[in-house]
């Protein structure tokens, strides 16, 4: 029976149920650094069943220098873009035998300070981070000799830390320049929070596919907001509010891409037919969307690999890594529609 009460089996009360040792126990634990006994072995591994003894995992660590754990910090888990990613990340770890402690900041810049500070105490082996907005704490993880990737829009060399990405700028251009290539000429962008690096990223992207087509670029035309659906529902409501209001819209996620489509639909207004619609950071629900989104994705689980494998192979010299988006195509941009409407026999 396992040991009754309120304290925890040690490696005594096993060794005094296998009749043997305490370093004996330790080394059956360890798996050394000594032999023991195919007889003993056995004996420690029924008493450590009958105690129900787990290993101190804060005192293994102490004595490795190694806790086998992993922090990831977000800005909000609640993002289905950075739910996805985490989750791409937590079976990375997992398969590797290791453990994620995953901290979510709620959008709120003092709790992802907390949260750090809370995961250094930890002595995890390495954070994964991507910050609420363009003040990362990187000085504190890095006061602690801490691996650190950032999935953020920051400058390794400036930083000195290493970074994995997307070209986001480029990847917001492609999308805006195949809107454009349907015919449209009024373009607006539902952007993000104006303080985020990503959000600028955005809008340069948005601004690079207007000018390169030979477009003006309406102020007028940029709507910021949250990366939310009531983001993107209320960007759209004010967008409807405009005596001129663009033909086509590039919503900076998906959240803001689905909370657009429902003001559209209150507004008696259908995509693509009446609106266009494309987005960025995309999921596997962008496809099931009605209608499907015409999105930019980008490979997580490619990306939760590389940042894995960036800690665990850890020498301190800043590195980046930037891995190709790609442009999926649904029905919200009117490209299967036009092609249906093609594909109608004359009368």
């Amino acid at each position: 029976m396992a040991k009754q009460g309120s304290g925890r089996a040690t490696r005594a009360d096993v060794a005094r149920e296998a009749g043997t040792s305490v370093a004996v126990v330790s080394y059956v634990i360890n798996n050394g650094p000594r032999p023991v006994a195919k007889a003993t072995r056995e004996k420690v591994l029924q008493a450590i069943k009958k105690t129900g003894y787990r290993p101190n995992s804060v005192a293994r660590a102490l004595a490795s220098g190694t806790t086998k754990t992993f922090g990831l910090v977000v800005p909000n888990i609640s993002n289905v873009f950075v739910a996805s990613l985490a989750h791409a990340l937590q079976q990375e770890v997992l398969a590797k035998g290791q453990v994620m402690l995953l901290g979510d900041a709620g959008d709120s810049r003092q709790r992802e300070f907390e949260l750090i500070n809370n995961l250094l105490e930890r002595q995890v082996d390495g954070i994964i981070y991507i910050s609420v907005d363009r003040h990362p704490y990187i000085d504190l993880i890095q006061q602690t000799g801490t691996p650190l990737v950032m999935l953020d829009r920051i400058n390794p060399g400036e930083h000195q830390v290493s970074v994995l990405r997307v070209d986001e700028r480029a990847a917001a251009c492609q999308v805006t320049d195949h809107l454009l290539s349907h015919g449209y000429q009024q373009v607006g962008i539902i952007s993000g929070p104006p303080e985020m690096l990503n959000a600028q990223d955005r809008v340069k992207g948005w601004c690079d596919a207007m000018k390169a087509n030979d477009l003006s670029v309406n102020e007028n035309w940029i709507f910021p907001a949250p990366y939310t659906r009531a983001g993107g529902y209320q960007a759209t409501k004010k967008m409807l509010m405009l005596k001129h209001a663009p033909r086509a819209l590039f919503a900076s996620n998906e959240l803001q891409a689905i909370g657009c489509v429902r003001a559209l639909a209150e507004a008696g207004l259908r995509v693509p037919e009446d609106v266009a619609l494309v987005c960025f950071n995309g999921t596997e629900q962008s496809a099931f969307h009605v209608p499907s989104l015409t999105t930019v994705r980008q490979p997580v689980v490619a990306m939760a690999r590389a940042a894995f494998e960036m800690l665990q192979n850890w020498t301190a010299e800043p590195m980046l890594r930037e891995f190709a988006h790609r442009l999926e195509i649904g029905e919200s941009c009117g490209c299967f529609a036009k092609k249906s409407a093609q594909q109608q026999p004359d009368n």
